[in-house]
């Protein structure tokens, strides 16, 4: 078990929990009375809850350009700014949803919707910026990301498999879709995949043999050892710390590959890039990644929005809701937050190209599955969904209920020198309401 001090640093006597249960599993028939004690403290309450709660894992649906919340979660039917598509029941009594998301309505008891986030920036960089870090970043230090804290915070030190994985291969809006690890440093930047679905150069290049490339990395790690000395720098440390990963990195190239997943899988997803990304999301997170953000773009439906809507709206059901098939038969449902955002709404109003403009003043987001009180809804809008009408919350509120979800706690201080950072805007609450 991986235990980490206040400052954010590894205390010394930090346990590996692969590595222990590697060797246990090894060694099971000449225990000794030292694994004895140590099996004892893993049976621990205060032990078995930290080893639940480094189990969870992140998958989010960036609906990159601001994803109508009239044409999802918070349909307006017969209203003048409602739009042509029906509410229908899900089936959770007394919760409705937009028409075009038909299966997502039938699996709502896993699923709490947030219908009151106001926001107040209404730009897409502002507000990409703001739904990634939870508050507005700062020009004199850099704030992580919610992927980097949640990498930083269920990651394992030793794991073979990326910590944090974002998807973006569109090319609209892809500025606004990047992640920052901030003051955390690059061990929990995300591997940011822009052009394809795997990452490059992880197979040896050609003519380079395992034993050259061990010979290679110990050269480096020689170099980089002597360059140290003398020297305290956490960048170095972050540099050194990347390099280590590399060869666990390079095994895991065959979780990109879903080429041997079954067809009844693959027609799960769908053959969509969208759809194939969050399959191998879900290979990600079964093999231990912490966070996966799968960006869709391009939801900044200015003109023809119920066309544009129709389209990415349909495809984001059947995607998401086999994921929550999948998850679920995997046993992995309970452990796994699925979470759709977006950097703001769309206006409620229809301008007259027939679309909807940027919008942050009443919009939505869902939480899925590990952590989440599923079947219900948080706030409301009014009845033309202008205003927050019940329970008004911004970003902050969202990230503390998703730390909360995920055991962790919100209030955490990260230390940069002596200035305490917490995960959190100080004074936020998560919504009890969402929890289960």
């Amino acid at each position: 078990m991986t235990r980490r001090n206040s400052s954010g640093g590894l205390s010394d006597q930090a346990i590996s929990r692969r590595s222990f249960l590697g060797s246990t599993l090894a060694t099971t028939a000449v225990l000794t009375a030292a694994d004895m004690t140590v099996l004892d403290a893993l049976q621990s309450p205060a032990m078995a809850e930290e080893l639940k709660r480094k189990d969870k894992r992140v998958i989010v649906f960036w609906l990159a350009g601001g994803a109508s919340q009239l044409e999802t979660w918070d349909p307006k039917p017969g209203r003048p700014t409602g739009g042509p598509y029906r509410a229908i029941q899900t089936n959770v009594p007394g919760i409705q949803i937009s028409e075009l998301m038909p299966k997502m309505s039938q699996r709502l008891q896993h699923t709490s919707i947030i219908r009151s986030l106001n926001t107040k920036i209404g730009d897409h960089g502002g507000g990409a910026t703001l739904m990634h870090l939870g508050r507005r970043d700062e020009s004199a230090l850099k704030l992580p990301d919610l992927g980097a804290m949640i990498a930083r915070e269920m990651g394992q030190i030793d794991s073979a498999v990326p910590d944090y994985v974002a998807f973006y291969t569109a090319t609209e809006g892809r500025g606004g879709g990047t992640g920052q690890s901030g003051f955390l440093g690059a061990r929990y930047a995300p591997m940011f995949l822009t052009t394809e679905s795997k990452p490059a150069d992880l197979s040896l290049p050609p003519g380079i043999g395992e034993i050259d490339h061990q010979t290679r990395a110990d050269l480096r790690q020689l170099l980089s050892n002597r360059f140290s000395e003398g020297r305290k720098s956490s960048s170095l440390g972050s540099h050194n710390e990347a390099y280590a990963r590399v060869r666990g990195l390079m095994s895991s190239e065959q979780l990109f590959d879903i080429s041997g997943e079954p067809q009844s899988i693959r027609d799960q997803y769908g053959p969509t890039l969208f759809g194939e990304q969050t399959l191998v999301a879900r290979r990600l997170i079964e093999a231990g990644t912490p966070f996966v953000k799968v960006s869709r773009a391009w939801w900044d439906s200015h003109g023809q929005n119920f066309e544009t809507h129709l389209e990415l709206v349909t495809e984001l059901d059947h995607v998401m809701s086999g994921l929550l098939d999948d998850l679920e038969q995997r046993g992995l449902l309970d452990n796994t937050l699925v979470i759709t955002m977006s950097e703001f709404g769309r206006t409620p109003n229809i301008n007259a190209s027939l679309g909807r403009d940027h919008f942050a003043s009443a919009w939505s987001v869902s939480l899925t599955g590990c952590g989440i009180k599923g079947g219900s809804v948080y706030g409301k809008s009014d009845e033309d969904g202008q205003t927050v009408a019940d329970g008004e919350i911004g970003a902050a509120q969202v990230f503390a209920t998703i730390f909360h979800a995920l055991g962790i706690d919100h209030e955490k201080e990260y230390y940069v020198g002596v200035r305490p950072v917490p995960l959190t805007d100080p004074g936020t609450e998560p919504l009890k309401e969402v929890i289960a």
